[in-house]
């Protein structure tokens, strides 16, 4: 069995390789250095288009011209911090860019309260450590000292959710180029094409505010939520697709109906009001956002496939909603519940199922 059958889930450079290898095939402008594509190639990438008869798929729909000004800090010595509520493709956008630039997307950092310096810059095998005394074989590299010994790009996941004082770490590193290692007496300077991608939830809990100092050493771009219904579908169905392709879901993929359904609820409830104006909603404790209107309706095909006919139904869609939605047992559940009589339940016979579906669960 290939080893692509094995995996749960391929990273960006594998999982499109032959878009990749089609790009650079095609290829004919100047390329920067440690860069795999150019410019021009990596937005096609990005945003979509062909490449030797080969179909180039968009990883991102969205405004183009921040993908292109994302690119160009790239090109830089400025690192970049993509910035956004949960949902707006911040992760999926580093993964991908650093897959067509490097070719490696591996180099990565995963902020958390319990993320110290050592991840940042290096730390030690401390068995070595004692037994010879620092040396090279004794040193365990960060991924990001081992962005910039090869001219490659590092990804800081949630960098927010670190400790301040840990953020800071980041400073020298993005100003000077360099990683000091007093116990080997030498310093590490990056190798042309270095650079790191961070990105940061606006609306997450237990966050720690950027310094100044920091956020200077970073161009920042604030990825929107989908600007409208028909964008926010198109993002969610391409998505659905490809995740339950990944997985080999034994379900056919939800219609349309579903998709706007689901994408209507989620864009009222984030808003507080809906589509139309006409009427107030309470919004839910928790965040709405596009990625869980792809995973639940990825759950709802998971559960038609195991547990129904392979074609999703209300009840799949309610059993999804209920869960997104109501996370805060009884400040959600009155939102829901709320929603579901003064809005749902309104809307007439073709919203007549999914009501029953989802009033039944809440209670």
């Amino acid at each position: 069995m290939a080893q692509n059958e094995t995996v749960l889930r391929l990273p960006a450079e594998r999982q499109y390789e032959r878009e990749l290898e089609a790009l650079q095939a095609f290829d004919t402008d100047a390329k920067p250095a440690g860069w795999k594509l150019s410019p021009r190639a990596v937005l096609t990438f990005i945003t979509g288009g062909e490449a030797k008869g080969v179909t180039i798929t968009p990883k991102y729909i969205g405004n183009r011209r921040l993908v292109e000004i994302a690119i160009a800090t790239l090109l830089t010595d400025r690192a970049l911090l993509l910035i956004g509520e949960p949902g707006t493709a911040k992760s999926w956008l580093s993964e991908n860019l650093t897959a067509a630039i490097h070719g490696d997307s591996s180099k990565v950092i995963q902020g958390t309260a319990g993320t110290s310096e050592e991840h940042i810059r290096y730390s030690w095998n401390y068995a070595m450590l004692l037994a010879n005394g620092p040396s090279d074989q004794a040193l365990i590299k960060s991924p990001i000292y081992r962005a910039m010994e090869s001219g490659g790009i590092a990804r800081f996941e949630e960098i927010s959710r670190c400790a301040s004082e840990v953020q800071d770490a980041l400073i020298s590193i993005l100003s000077e180029k360099t990683i000091s290692i007093p116990e080997l007496a030498r310093e590490v300077s990056a190798a042309r094409g270095f650079s790191i991608i961070a990105t940061a939830n606006t609306r997450d809990r237990g966050v720690n505010e950027m310094s100044a100092a920091l956020k200077r050493r970073f161009n920042i771009l604030v990825l929107p939520s989908p600007n409208d219904l028909d964008t926010e579908v198109d993002i969610v169905r391409k998505r659905v697709r490809e995740i339950a392709a990944s997985y080999e879901l034994k379900a056919a993929p939800p219609e349309e109906e579903a998709i706007r359904k689901v994408v209507t609820i989620f864009r009222e409830l984030r808003s507080g009001t809906t589509l139309d104006g006409k009427e107030k909603v309470k919004t839910p404790g928790g965040v709405i956002s596009t990625a869980e209107a792809i995973s639940l309706l990825t759950n709802s095909m998971a559960l038609a496939a195991s547990f129904g006919g392979g074609q999703i139904a209300d009840e799949d869609l309610a059993a999804g909603l209920q869960g997104a939605i109501v996370k805060d047992e009884e400040k959600d559940r009155i939102a829901w519940k709320e929603y579901l009589e003064n809005v749902m339940k309104k809307r007439g016979s073709e919203w007549r199922s999914l009501y029953g579906a989802c009033r039944e669960l809440n209670g």
